[in-house]
């Protein structure tokens, strides 16, 4: 059949893909569809006919609902509004939490077999609480204020909210369920601000930021100003000190739980005398823990593009007299040590642990090859995006390391995105 843009057709749905849609059939045709659940018929609008391969379309009536649906977490993003009002961001809370877990862990171990053909064991998990001074934090029971950063759109006639679901057009929005409620509270407070983007942030100090970054053509004409303030994260013991507009995980345990992870990973044991390093370190999460694992007189090495974050790697890794934080690209920074490496230095990473954490396209081939050739002893992989992970991991497989499971954690509730880590070691007969 032909489809026009705006045409309503009625769908099975009997999948989820990667990037919060779900998978319709429509006379043997995928429709990938915004707002469903699988197992579900429901009526959907036609917003992309153009491919031959499939379509893409939003759901504005459900006929046969799923048990696992649920109101939506986000009023504005509900299913009885039409799809181009409807905030994006929350792609999954239409579906009651633990189904929401149970569809990722679901889309984490499908990309890992059609992307990387791997057959991996996958566990699929939420946040950890975590300890903050003499009290606990804990998820809550609905997966709801978990953000401690958010970023809200001004429009030209004063509207300010999220962007519409794959749009720039702004949707004001009352409610902001995913947020802290601090953060909702100085959010409701804001007026009507200039043009342009507002972040609000809420560091562990619990005091929110308001931090205006104005439009494009203000940009343009030099008025932007740096956000040069310097705020503390907490994360057990540890005080990081970071940008209060530099980069730190959104969810408030993120940090928390990833570290958890990772050195629950690494339990059999840092080697003190390795090399360690940390690529995409940020301000030094993990270099700090492979501090901590590996002993007081641990040689680590943070690398990181962004200057300022550097900058302050160095002075969160400062208590390690073998710590160093250097700003370069990781791709560049890996060939050049793979090019000059000393042999007494290529003996000591063979017995030291990398930890990766690179952005949602992944490491790449080029940095893959690199540490493969450099030869450390471990490698754990932080991704933030499943099929950029099973890519790097599938070749990490033909270089003889491989991990024996991944775990997926849920530091994202009610959208599609989600993290998941790898231990990997090198075949014992390479």
């Amino acid at each position: 059949m032909t489809g026009e843009v705006g045409q309503i057709v009625d769908l099975e749905i009997t999948d989820a893909a990667h990037g919060g849609v779900f998978v319709g059939r429509l006379d043997g045709r995928v429709v990938f569809t915004a707002d469903a659940i699988p197992g579900e018929r429901v009526r959907a609008r036609l917003t992309d006919a153009s491919k031959a391969s499939f379509w893409r379309a939003d759901t504005v009536e459900v006929t046969d609902p799923s048990p696992h649906r649920q109101r939506h977490i986000w009023p504005e993003a509900d299913v009885d509004r039409d799809p181009a009002d409807r905030p994006g961001g929350a792609e999954f809370g239409h579906i009651e939490l633990s189904h929401q877990r149970e569809l990722k862990r679901h889309i984490l171990a499908t990309a890992l077999q059609r992307t990387g053909h791997l057959e991996v064991p996958v566990q699929f998990e939420g946040p950890r609480a975590a300890s903050v001074g003499n009290h606990v934090v804990a998820e809550q029971p609905d997966g709801t204020r978990w953000r401690t950063r958010v970023s809200l759109h001004v429009d030209d006639d004063g509207r300010m909210g999220a962007y519409a679901a794959r749009s720039h057009r702004v949707i004001p929005t009352e409610s902001m369920p995913l947020a802290t409620a601090a953060i909702e509270r100085a959010a409701a407070a804001l007026g009507r601000p200039a043009p342009g983007r507002v972040d609000l942030v809420q560091p562990a100090d619990g005091h929110v930021r308001v931090l205006p970054r104005p439009d494009a053509a203000d940009r343009r004409g030099g008025s932007a100003r740096r956000h040069s303030e310097v705020v503390v994260e907490h994360v057990g013991a540890r005080r990081f000190r970071v940008d209060v507009g530099g980069f730190w995980q959104v969810h408030r345990l993120a940090a928390s739980t990833l570290t958890t992870v990772v050195a629950e990973a690494l339990a059999d044991g840092v080697d003190p005398d390795g090399w360690h390093l940390d690529l995409y370190g940020g301000v030094g999460l993990f270099g700090a823990l492979l501090g901590d694992l590996a002993g007081p007189a641990a040689r680590i090495t943070s690398v990181e593009g962004n200057e300022r974050a550097t900058e302050h790697a160095g002075e969160n890794l400062a208590e390690w007299v073998g710590a160093r934080a250097e700003t370069a690209r990781v791709d560049r920074w890996t060939r050049a040590l793979r090019q000059k490496i000393s042999d007494r230095d290529r003996q000591r990473l063979a017995r030291g642990t990398v930890v990766l954490d690179p952005p949602r396209t992944g490491a790449g081939a080029a940095v893959v090859d690199d540490l493969a050739a450099l030869g450390p002893a471990s490698i754990v992989y932080v991704a933030c995006d499943p099929v950029a992970l099973a890519r790097d991991l599938s070749r990490f497989a033909d270089h003889g390391y491989r991990a024996d499971r991944v775990r997926g954690i849920d530091l994202f509730p009610h959208s599609h995105h989600m993290e998941a880590v790898a231990l990997l070691r090198r075949d014992a007969a390479r």
